[in-house]
C-alpha cells in the first residue's frame, strides 16, 4: 500500500531508510562481537582473576544502563562538553570524498557505540558462561594431554563448540536490536526504520506500521535461518541432508 501521510508507496519509504539502519545496526553488532568474544573467552580462561572481575563489572554496568541514558551521557560529554562529535545525524552532508566519509564516521560513532556497549555487555557474559561449560569437558583434557598448545586447544576445541549457543543468542538478538534501535535513532535523530515507525505511530499511518512490523517478522525468520546454517559450519555432526 501507500502511506496515508506522505502519499508514497510504503516499500519506497522503507528502502529509503533501510541503508542507514543497516549501517548503524551492522556496525554496532560487529563491534559488540569483536569486543565480547575475546573478552568473554579470556574471562573464562582465567575465571575469578582480576581481568574477569573487571570485565564482569563493566558488563554489569553496560547491561544495566539503557541505551537512552547512555546516549544522553555521550551527547553531554562528547558533543556539548568537548564538542568533538555531532549529536544530530545528517543524511545531506555536502562534502565529497574523504571529507564525506570523515563527517559520516563522526556522526555514526556515538549511536554505534551506544548500541554496541549494550549488546557487548550481555554477549560477553554469555560467551564467558558458554566457554566455562565447554572448557571442563573431557575432550578438552584429552586435547591438552596430547601436547597441543594452549591457544590451539582454546581456539580449535573450546571456542568453536562454545560458539553454538552464542550464535543462537546473536540470532535472537538481531531482530531485537533493530527494535531497540528505535530509541537510539530518536535520540540521535537518525533517519532509519525506527524513526519511520515512531513517526507512523504518532501520525496513525497504519500501512507504514504494518509494513515495518512485517519487516521485523521477516528479520526473525531470516536470522534464525542464518543461525541454523552456522550451526552446521561450527559442528560437523549437525547435518541437514
Amino acid at each position: 500500500g501507500f502511506s496515508f501521510v506522505s502519499r508514497i508507496n510504503v516499500d519506497q519509504l522503507i528502502l529509503q531508510r533501510l541503508p542507514t539502519t543497516i549501517v548503524v545496526i551492522g556496525l554496532s553488532q560487529l563491534l559488540a562481537i569483536l569486543v565480547a568474544l575475546p573478552v568473554g573467552v579470556l574471562a573464562a580462561v582465567k575465571p575469578y582473576s582480576w581481568f574477569d572481575r573487571i570485565a564482569s563489572t563493566f558488563a554489569f554496568v553496560g547491561f544495566s544502563l539503557p541505551t537512552f541514558f547512555t546516549g544522553v551521557l555521550f551527547i553531554l560529554f562528547f558533543s556539548i562538553h568537548l564538542g568533538w562529535l555531532p549529536f544530530v545525524y545528517r543524511s545531506d552532508i555536502a562534502a565529497t570524498g574523504w571529507q564525506f566519509l570523515w563527517e559520516h564516521f563522526k556522526q555514526t560513532v556515538m549511536p554505534v557505540t551506544v548500541l554496541a556497549l549494550f549488546q557487548a555487555a550481555s554477549l560477553m557474559r554469555y560467551v564467558r558462561s558458554a566457554v566455562l561449560d565447554v572448557i571442563r569437558l573431557d575432550y578438552v583434557t584429552t586435547a591438552r594431554s596430547k601436547g597441543l598448545a594452549e591457544h590451539k586447544v582454546i581456539v580449535r576445541h573450546v571456542v568453536r563448540n562454545a560458539l553454538i549457543p552464542v550464535v543462537t543468542l546473536v540470532a535472537l538478538q538481531m531482530p531485537a536490536v533493530f527494535g531497540g534501535a528505535i530509541v537510539t535513532e530518536q535520540i540521535f535523530r537518525i533517519p532509519g526504520i525506527g524513526s519511520l515507525l515512531i513517526d507512523a505511530i504518532m501520525r496513525n499511518d497504519t500501512p507504514v506500521i504494518m509494513a515495518v512490523t512485517f519487516v521485523f517478522a521477516c528479520l526473525v525468520i531470516f536470522f534464525n535461518l542464518v543461525a541454523d546454517i552456522v550451526y552446521g559450519w561450527l559442528d560437523p555432526r549437525i547435518s541437514y541432508g
